[in-house]
């Protein structure tokens, strides 16, 4: 029954992983990626996400719950996980790591970072271009959130090779080499649009 149950929430943590967090991080960085057209760009699509009917029960629903148990569950796997690189140095192993790592990583990116905008929107402040503009005028802060976007992009990358072998996707070597290269593709790809935007608000 155990063991069932466990199965039941490592799928369900990699498939909340893809869906809908991985989808909701597609869709914020393209949001963001707005900042290369100029402020303007950038503040009109942050109003229209910002205005979208029933907007906190979206978030509640689609973003803050299944992140809290994607977050949970992922640190009782990462603390728990038995790393083998010292004796297998083989590349899954070193991502199997890595995947724990960023997602640790990614965690507190992401709470400093609701922290640092919805939080202090809740309490009157604007969540526009001077607001990003303001916060990465730090060099501290611009290298914690070049290291945070690096580490939630890869994450999710990387996991969504996971995902495609948890639910028998990819169940061939050849088909998870495959995967493995397009997954780092989407890996590098959002890894520029990310950085992109970043220099676009410094």
């Amino acid at each position: 029954m155990a063991g069932n149950r466990e199965f039941f929430n490592r799928r369900l943590h990699s498939l909340l992983g893809v869906i809908p967090i991985g989808l909701f991080l597609l869709q914020h960085l393209t949001v963001n990626h707005f900042a290369t057209d100029g402020v303007d760009a950038f503040n009109k699509a942050a109003n229209f996400m910002g205005n979208l009917p029933f907007r906190y029960v979206l978030e509640t629903v689609v973003i803050y719950l299944p992140l809290l148990f994607h977050a949970i569950y992922g640190l009782y796997i990462a603390f728990t996980a038995k790393n083998n690189v010292s004796r297998f140095g083989h590349f899954r192993n070193w991502m199997f790591l890595v995947q724990r790592i960023t997602g640790v990583i990614t965690l507190i990116f992401i709470t400093w970072h609701v922290w640092e905008t919805r939080v202090a929107a809740a309490f009157g402040a604007e969540v526009n271009f001077q607001m990003m503009q303001d916060i990465l005028s730090s060099p501290l802060m611009f290298a914690f959130y070049v290291v945070g976007i690096l580490s939630a992009i890869f994450h999710f990358a990387n996991g969504l090779w996971s995902f495609l072998v948890s639910w028998g996707i990819t169940q061939s070597p050849r088909s998870q080499a495959i995967s493995t290269y397009f997954t780092m593709a989407v890996f590098v790809l959002l890894s520029i649009v990310g950085i992109q935007t970043l220099l676009a608000f410094v």
